[in-house]
């Protein structure tokens, strides 16, 4: 390769200043043309032509319009990739896609096309990127066969190009909508190459966002993950111990020796391939206090607890050098680690803040970290210790706890334990798997979504589609559990998706409102997983004994969505009031509330369906609530007494306040009320007139006060202002009162006069006349003008 050629591949690079404005460029998302124009209309003659060709109108200046048009999706998901390196400092990039390297001595030589190329002091990327609008399975043969041939001369020419450095090389293929074919693995696995997918990309740009250049360790160790470090100086001093069976090894390091070699186990899509995984990704807020913290100019911070990490030394022996003389006495023993040289061998287990902090310190190479180190743990026993530590610690979050079951308990031989994990994975998949119903809605670690896993799995766990087991034997099979955990895995978590993607097919405009929704949210998913597993159980009773299987989905699910059209209607036409007092339950009754409601509205279609206890609970439910409505009522006429009371003497005076305040036939039956009561009763335990009214006396005492003129003639409105029920200001004072009648039949069915039970429409027409007159939560139009309640 002569300078000249060595010139016209480096004037296609850019580096430093010029890498932030191609950065610039590259993120946007469409490509612009401004075309001068001289007048007015021709710059209209050129914005129509441009938008017959698919270009859409941007803006026009004074002498020329300037048109864009989205750029094309594989452009703008290589444009992704570019970013992500251009973002980790690697300091010579391509310029644009039309980038090439020489592969063999020709003048002039062959040259292949690389759609990013990535480098810094230590490393080379080739980077080729596949993407697809729809998801669909890869064909890269002429792709990677070609690479697979042209690879020892581009590597060449990177020597040629930069002869003084010795660097790390990788291909990495990055695809988005694209499954790897099995040949395609095969083929990259015979170039050593790397495959990412739009999920590790989405996962190291997002990592960028919270920890900056940190990323750059954690990226470097995916891609020459076992690859030898030459250069890294590995043998530290330590002591080495025993503790809970296991090997350890105790030390201080530099950080930056560190970092090459350590490796964090988010738990994340990206990360599928590697499971268990158990670490929260790192928080940007602090990570920045730490770094701060260690980096303060007036007093450098240090932290003296360990890093505890497990190194994996990939089948070979660790390399230790003990030291001499030993003090005999003693377990432990002092001598030499040699660490691995090698990408991702330290998997950090706790301390990962603490770490990364160093990333950007100027004492990253100058200040040393004690460490704790495992050797060879199984993720399992990592994932416990995990959980151990910060048990003690920072609290591990509930989602994130429920995502580390799935894995910690799978292999366990306790029964109890494989069924946790198995609700635990059903709810993972939900949070992880692309086409689940709830994927990007589900809670996996500390991101705070709409729902948790422990809905699904709290579902799973009352319901009857697991059966029961002790530690050691199955006592009942379940609908669907067979004893098999991966087959159970993935026929139930089947079954469930599909009646969610339906539910949210017919509900979409409640599932849009996220933590606003009704169904959508804990306690409904809880709640429809149990009214689920009620529909399995009837129909695999009386459809002749019908059981899902992959060849009889389609019949089994029309059936399933028929039993489930009842609770769509119900959610599309539920009363209000009712809705809102659903909405407002807490607490682990909750989806209790909502699955016996559910169960209600399904049996009103199919009177066959009768789920155990739903007989008795709608008994207990209509007795509570008669006598809860009744509570309600008796506080309401408690209130309206001593209110009217109050009202009438403040305008009549205490002596005429009943006599002109109550109209005469009401005086009169209240008094003959008083004194039959009275004549029975002690001198103490006597009533007046005002205790003797009735519910339906206050409507007529109501309209006889509702507005009076005062001394100027003027009218003022009196019991209107108070008792006009928010919402009907507008009506006749007929209408504005017809509240009372309302609460009085309701009365009569709570008190017994009427063998007929109260719905909850009427339950919650009670409370929100209680809410309003007795607590006072809301206030009417006139209340609201005169500032007064």
């Amino acid at each position: 390769m002569d300078n000249n050629f060595k010139a016209k591949i480096f004037g296609k690079l850019v580096s430093e200043n010029e890498l932030k404005s191609t950065l610039k460029d590259r993120k946007q998302k469409f490509d612009f043309e401004t075309i001068p124009c001289a007048s007015e209309e021709e710059k209209e003659m050129v914005r129509a032509g441009y938008e017959v060709k698919g270009w859409e109108f941007d803006r026009y200046y004074s002498k020329s319009v300037r048109m864009k048009k989205l750029k094309a999706h594989h452009v703008l998901f290589e444009n992704k990739v570019w970013k992500l390196f251009a973002l980790l400092n690697f300091n010579f990039m391509n310029r644009s896609s039309d980038f090439k390297l020489p592969y063999d001595k020709l003048t002039p030589p062959n040259t292949q096309q690389i759609d990013v190329f990535a480098k810094d002091d230590e490393t080379v990327l080739f980077i080729e990127c596949k993407s697809s609008k729809k998801k669909g399975t890869s064909n890269l043969k002429e792709v990677l066969e070609a690479w697979k041939t042209k690879k020892q001369g581009v590597e060449k020419s990177i020597k040629n190009l930069f002869p003084d450095q010795t660097l790390k090389k990788k291909f990495i293929l990055f695809t988005e909508n694209l499954e790897l074919s099995d040949s395609d693995e095969k083929r990259l696995l015979d170039i050593s190459g790397i495959h990412f997918d739009e999920n590790k990309l989405d996962y190291y740009l997002n990592m960028y966002s919270q920890i900056g250049l940190a990323t750059k360790y954690q990226i470097l160790a995916d891609i020459f993950a076992g690859t030898v470090i030459p250069e890294l100086d590995n043998k530290v001093p330590a002591i080495k111990g025993t503790m809970g069976g296991h090997t350890y090894y105790s030390f201080s390091v530099e950080p930056d020796k560190l970092l090459k070699i350590s490796y964090v186990l988010h738990r994340s899509k990206a990360n599928e391939n590697m499971m268990p995984t158990y670490q929260r990704i790192i928080k940007k807020s602090r990570l920045n206090k730490i770094h701060d913290f260690l980096d303060n100019e007036d007093k450098p911070g240090y932290f003296p607890n360990s890093i505890i990490v497990n190194i994996d030394t990939d089948g070979k022996k660790l390399g230790w050098d003990p030291a001499s003389p030993q003090v005999e006495s003693s377990i432990s023993k002092i001598g030499v680690l040699h660490l691995p040289q090698k990408y991702r061998s330290a998997f950090i287990i706790d301390g990962q803040h603490r770490l990364y902090g160093y990333s950007d310190s100027k004492y990253k190479s100058n200040n040393t970290v004690p460490v704790v180190a495992f050797v060879n743990l199984s993720r399992e026993e990592q994932v416990n210790l995990f959980i151990q530590i910060n048990e003690n610690q920072k609290a591990v979050p509930k989602t994130l706890r429920e995502t580390l079951k799935a894995d910690m308990l799978w292999t366990s031989k306790d029964k109890r334990e494989q069924l946790e994990a198995l609700r635990s994975r059903i709810a993972v998949y939900f949070g992880e798997k692309n086409g689940s119903a709830f994927v990007d809605y589900m809670s996996l670690g500390e991101d705070n979504r709409v729902i948790t896993p422990a809905s699904v799995s709290n579902g799973l766990k009352k319901g009857n589609f697991l059966g029961k087991v002790e530690k050691s034997k199955i006592i009942e099979l379940g609908t669907f559990y067979n004893g098999d955990l991966d087959d159970t895995l993935e026929r139930l978590y089947d079954f469930l998706n599909l009646s969610f993607k339906f539910l949210k097919s017919q509900l979409m405009e409640d599932f849009n409102e996220r933590k606003q929704s009704f169904l959508f949210v804990n306690k409904g998913i809880t709640s429809i997983i149990m009214l689920l597993s009620d529909i399995v159980d009837h129909i695999e009773e009386s459809e002749n004994r019908l059981k899902f299987t992959n060849q009889n989905k389609d019949q089994y699910m029309d059936l399933v969505f028929s039993y489930l059209t009842p609770v769509i209607d119900y959610v599309k036409n539920i009363d209000p009031e009712l809705k809102s007092g659903l909405m407002k339950e807490k607490g682990a009754s909750a989806p209790t509330k909502y699955w016996r409601k559910f169960q209600a509205e399904v049996r009103k279609s199919y009177p066959l369906f009768s789920p155990k206890g739903l007989e008795e609970y709608m008994e207990n439910e209509e007795k509570a609530l008669n006598n809860s409505t009744y509570a309600l009522i008796r506080e309401i006429e408690s209130y309206m007494m001593k209110d009217y009371k109050q009202k009438l003497i403040d305008r009549y005076g205490e002596e005429w306040a009943w006599k002109k305040g109550i109209p005469h036939q009401i005086q009169e039956m209240a008094e003959k009320e008083m004194r039959q009561k009275n004549r029975t009763r002690s001198k103490s335990e006597e009533t007046d007139e005002w205790d003797n009214l009735n519910l339906i006396f206050y409507r007529t005492i109501a309209e006889k006060n509702w507005s009076y003129m005062d001394e100027n003639k003027k009218r003022v409105n009196f019991f209107m202002v108070h008792y006009t029920k928010p919402g009907d200001e507008k009506l006749k004072k007929e209408d504005q009162t017809k509240w009372f009648h309302q609460l009085n039949e309701i009365r009569k069915i709570v008190s017994h006069v009427s063998s007929d039970q109260v719905s909850e429409k009427e339950y919650n027409f009670v409370k929100s006349i209680h809410d309003w007159l007795v607590e006072k939560n809301q206030m009417n139009a006139f209340q609201q003008t005169l500032k007064v309640k």
